[in-house]
């Protein structure tokens, strides 16, 4: 299959472009040329698939024209070595749980698929790649261990300095050996900007083979659709209901357009939610069909603190720029820290689940935009545990930390402090690449 930029003004490349590439020259996202709409037996026969074997077709429709099915089917199945439950909350309102992984978060599914997709192309090509990635939080930890000792991979972290919660610092400061961990003086936005710079820049592309691992890159956010089937199979499994309604934390948009991307495929979600903290650009552009980005502001949700979220050109891209179509499938609500930590406790107390910050936006979303006539899912995306001190203010009960994340937090820090200065960012990745 090949893929097109969404600025139209660079060449059509084929998947191993795509993915080594990261970011079109255009400053474009890449998009797959087609979306493939699954047949109606795949969905009849669901209930007796894994989440492997279902991942496995959904990935064939997207990769199987580039990749051997045998060879596509190992990486999938090494991804996905871990649950990922629907569990009930209340009547009508169930979460999946996607902390189950490595690292704890949601986007150990897109990094580990991703690094085993690029381990693959660097090993047919025998080529050095330097993967750079910018993170609020958690991307950064899973892209991290994702990568961790791959062979001919150089990885790149750039987070925001004091932005990110401790456990998720120690995540991807603490492990050497390939990971370089840049600890910038600024927000999200400008670790963003600095990565998207650095694909931009001819000198710099000339002398190391770059690519990204945010969910810019087709190879970090197409498998995230993966679980959205999945959770469709576990919710048929364990209730009646005639529409489903999902809603998804939100921040630089990659889950909730995986989510589109199933919807397309023909998976019976009738509508999707964006849940948003204060940094709402998304939810004004649903309200006034007008998009303006702006600098993101710091929250207890700080993986969704995103001011310019780089995958709004894909739901554009996906609906033909239709704002009415865009809106048919999604609606948007905001909420403040405030009203975050009061519905994790809140939660707690009436059903004893425990939220992280990030699903408790997602909650709150369900409960305010769900209809009566819907049965609803929300993505829990991280596990409480990785904001222990913003969810046991919340809540004035101790949380038990997973042995495998504390151990994190044993290890010695290891950043380098970077200006927000692409000069030197510059020099950073000549000098260590």
């Amino acid at each position: 299959m090949k893929y097109y930029s969404t600025n139209k003004e660079a060449f059509i490349v084929s998947l191993q472009e795509a993915v080594v590439k990261g970011l079109a020259p255009d400053r474009g996202l890449y998009m797959p040329e087609r979306i493939a709409r699954l047949p109606q037996k795949f969905f009849d026969g669901m209930m007796d698939l894994s989440l492997q074997g279902i991942s496995k077709t959904v990935a064939e429709a997207f990769f199987g024209e580039d990749i051997p099915k045998e060879k596509l089917d190992a990486i999938v199945g090494d991804t996905l070595s871990f649950e990922i439950p629907l569990k009930k909350v209340e009547d009508g309102i169930y979460v999946l749980e996607l902390f189950h992984g490595p690292t704890f978060a949601f986007k150990d599914v897109g990094a580990r698929f991703m690094a085993r997709m690029l381990s693959h192309f660097v090993k047919e090509k025998q080529e050095e790649v330097n993967v750079l990635v910018a993170t609020s939080g958690d991307t950064g930890s899973a892209v991290a261990n994702g990568f961790l000792g791959v062979e001919g991979i150089r990885v790149f972290v750039l987070y925001p300095s004091g932005k990110v919660s401790d456990m998720q610092e120690a995540q991807f400061t603490t492990l050497g050996q390939n990971i370089v961990a840049l600890e910038v003086d600024g927000t999200f936005d400008d670790c963003q900007a600095l990565v998207k710079s650095a694909f931009m820049d001819d000198e710099l592309n000339k002398r190391i083979k770059l690519t990204s691992a945010n969910s810019i890159n087709v190879a970090r956010f197409l498998p995230q659709s993966f679980y959205y089937f999945w959770a469709y199979a576990q919710l048929v499994r364990q209730t009646q209901f005639t529409k489903m309604v999902i809603s998804v934390p939100s921040g630089n948009l990659g889950n909730l357009t995986a989510g589109l991307f199933a919807k397309r495929m023909g998976l019976p979600v009738d509508r999707f939610i964006a849940a948003n903290n204060r940094n709402d650009v998304f939810r004004e552009y649903l309200q006034t069909g007008q998009y303006n980005p702006r600098a993101s502001v710091q929250t207890i949700a700080n993986a969704m603190d995103v001011g310019a979220p780089s995958n709004f050109d894909r739901i554009l891209d996906l609906y033909g720029h239709s704002h009415k179509a865009i809106t048919n499938d999604i609606s948007s609500f905001r909420y403040s820290d405030e009203e975050i930590s009061t519905a994790i406790k809140n939660v707690y107390i009436e059903s004893g689940y425990l939220l992280d910050p990030h699903g408790a936006c997602a909650y709150l979303a369900l409960k305010e935009g769900k209809r009566s006539d819907e049965t609803a899912i929300f993505l829990a995306t991280a596990h409480p545990a990785k904001f222990k001190e913003t969810v046991e203010a919340s809540t004035g009960a101790p949380i038990q930390v997973p042995d495998a994340l504390a151990a994190y937090m044993q290890h010695k820090k290891q950043s380098i402090p970077l200006p927000n200065d692409f000069d030197l960012f510059k020099k950073k990745l000549i000098g260590r690449s």
